[in-house]
């Protein structure tokens, strides 16, 4: 249960000490007194959104710790457990704080260390429920109407197995998709290499050929002017016959001297080289001399790998490099379908267990279904509400939760059929449905402290009493907080809590004891004006709530 609050500049409050007690602790005070400052303290507890309005005026930060006891709740020291979160000093206790700065960032501790705020929720949804004013709106929702008749009638561990198989079904077919979509890009990339590999191995394209053909379609174009130049140059050198007529003339010289010999010998060397270079150029002039179709062979030739480099990206020269490249990729892709079968089969036998489990929950919520709705149509005309009664309509929807959603008609005039709570017409009637819902719900929860906002708004004389009656029974398996502004209620409160304002405006909360609960019964039952009549009525509610006065 929650044992202690301490709030530090938060809101309008300065400092504030609170101890609560077991059982149901009842909150009143005059109204713009501060009473819902406590709700809010306890929300920045359980994890709630802060902002920079929490912080008092004035002050740097806000600051709210709770004690709470563990020693009954060990889902929730398990929790701590594996976290390392626990104080091994006393692993009963729960210490958790939370500072807001100016700025509205904060922080979140547990026994002293940091934690994010989810671990924090993780932790005290567990420990705390906050009904404030608006819950009958939450309740006309149908996740929230699915989870009370859970927390009523369902096994938590087959609800938890049931959600589990769920995930894991849907993450196995997430896993599937993702495979498939890769398997289907790899077929379709093998297709393309395959088709690529094909169109280059065609070619039958050798290492430093486009060169080659290059080279060969460069001449080859040129031929004409080729063999033009080729043919004067040919002629020019059959016109060097005066260089032989020179030659002959110097042969016909008797002397051994060294200059005319240099001279005869480079007039031969002379002669033989342009021997030579006319051989060579008529060679040359021989291969100028082509088929006229080989010339278009070649042009097409090169167009076409010139037309596969640009497809490629890449120079014509790099095509048998290509070729290597693409089929090794080729040979590398695996298209192995036995990873996607595998996955289906254990998306098989989790959509099996999630189906057999979902059928269990289904037959739990049925069969808890009528019991309580009963329970809570015996609150409802308790409550002042004669003819009303809860009928609870499932209807097909598969999700994690199971097979199906529940809502939550009800019938408050048997001459009307039944409604969607939403569309109840007196808000009165829908506070009381409300409550009847919550307490029913309450009565077979884990959850050991409820806290509850004017749960008694609407309400009043013989029905405000029995709706104290109603917390003070469920009081007696869970600590109950309200806040309330009916005397009725505030009378059968085993703890009662008066919230005001000093001349400062600081808002305070003390514990009042029983004389001075007296005046304060006096004070809601008359107002301002207490009197001698009030008074008596005060100590008569306390008498009749069993709150026997000294």
């Amino acid at each position: 249960m929650l044992k202690a609050l301490t709030v530090r500049d938060f809101a309008l409050v300065h400092e504030l000490d609170i101890s609560l007690q077991s059982g149901l602790t009842v909150i009143t005070g005059e109204s713009g007194a501060g009473k819902s400052i406590l709700l809010g303290a306890l929300g920045l507890v359980i994890g709630e959104r802060a902002d920079s309005d929490t912080v008092r005026p004035g002050a740097r930060r806000a600051e709210v710790s709770a004690e709470f006891d563990l020693a009954d709740q060990p889902a929730a020291q398990k929790f701590l457990a594996q976290h390392a979160l626990e104080d091994p000093d006393q692993p009963g206790r729960c210490l958790i704080r939370r500072v807001v700065n100016g700025d509205g960032r904060s922080r979140a501790f547990i026994n002293a260390a940091p934690v994010t705020l989810q671990l924090l929720r993780g932790l005290t949804e567990g420990l705390v429920e906050i009904h404030g004013q608006h819950e009958n709106q939450r309740l006309a929702q149908a996740g929230r109407q699915l989870s009370l008749l859970d927390d009523y009638g369902v096994n938590s561990e087959t609800l938890v197995a049931c959600r589990d198989a769920f995930r894991a079904w849907q993450a196995s077919l997430d896993e599937i998709a993702a495979l498939q979509a890769a398997v289907a890009n790899k077929e379709d990339r093998a297709a393309l290499l395959a088709y690529q590999v094909e169109e280059l191995s065609a070619l039958g394209l050798a290492e430093g050929e486009f060169d080659t053909l290059a080279a060969d379609h460069k001449r080859l174009s040129q031929a004409q002017s080729l063999r033009q130049t080729v043919a004067r140059a040919l002629a020019e050198l059959d016109n060097a016959e005066a260089l032989s007529r020179v030659a002959r003339e110097l042969a016909g010289i008797d002397d051994t001297h060294p200059s005319l010999l240099g001279a005869k010998d480079t007039l031969g060397a002379a002669t033989a080289l342009l021997d030579d270079a006319a051989r060579d150029l008529q060679q040359y002039a021989e291969t100028l001399d082509v088929d006229p179709g080989l010339l278009q062979t070649l042009d097409e030739r090169l167009g076409l790998l010139i037309d596969l480099a640009r497809k490629h990206k890449i120079d014509p020269q790099a095509l048998p490099r290509q070729l290597l490249g693409l089929t090794g990729e080729l040979e590398g892709i695996s298209t192995d379908r036995s990873a996607l079968d595998a996955l289906r089969n254990s998306a098989q036998q989790h959509e099996t267990t999630f189906r057999e489990l979902a059928a269990e929950v289904s037959a739990m919520r049925r069969t808890a279904a009528d019991e309580f709705a009963s329970a809570v149509s015996k609150r409802m005309n308790s409550l002042g509400i004669d003819d009303g009664a809860l009928i609870l309509e499932f209807s097909p929807n598969e999700s994690e939760r199971g097979l199906e959603s529940v809502e939550f008609m009800v019938v408050t005039n048997p001459k009307y059929p039944a409604a969607a709570l939403a569309k109840i017409a007196s808000g009165g009637e829908r506070a009381r449905i409300s409550l009847a819902i919550g307490v029913v719900a309450a009565e077979k929860s884990a959850l050991p402290c409820l806290v509850l906002d004017e749960a008694d708004v609407g309400v009043g004389g013989t029905t405000a009493d029995v709706v104290g009656r109603l917390l003070l029974d469920l009081a007696n398996h869970a600590q109950v907080i309200c806040v309330t502004h009916a005397p009725q209620v505030a009378a059968l409160g085993q703890n009662h809590l008066r919230v005001e304002k000093t001349s400062s405006q600081d808002t305070q909360i003390a514990p009042l004891a029983q004389p001075e609960r007296v005046d304060e019964l006096a004070r809601m039952l008359a107002g301002a004006g207490i009197t001698d009549k009030s008074r008596a009525y005060a100590r008569t509610l306390l008498e009749e709530a069993g709150n026997t006065v000294h």
